[in-house]
């Protein structure tokens, strides 16, 4: 297991119902971690219509998370 700080924006914040969290987590990538989360938050948004980013990058999906990492998921904004 290990420790990582999560960030949510927009629509994943409201279902989250938190800006933030940290989560203890067995996730190894960015994916699985999506993954666990949608699990207990009521997430509906496929990896597809998100962009990751890890500690200010913005990795592949499959990045290998490490302890401390900041992981952020970023929705599709809209806006009008």
């Amino acid at each position: 297991m290990i420790d990582v700080h999560v960030q949510y924006f927009a629509v994943l914040r409201e279902r989250a119902g938190r800006s933030q969290e940290s989560v203890s987590t067995a996730a190894a990538t960015a994916a699985e971690l999506y993954d666990e989360l949608a699990g207990r938050h009521p997430f509906n948004l496929p990896r597809s219509m998100l962009r990751v980013a890890v500690n200010d990058e913005f990795p592949d999906w499959s990045r290998p998370l490490g302890a401390g990492d900041l992981v952020v998921f970023i929705p599709p904004v809209a806006g009008g």
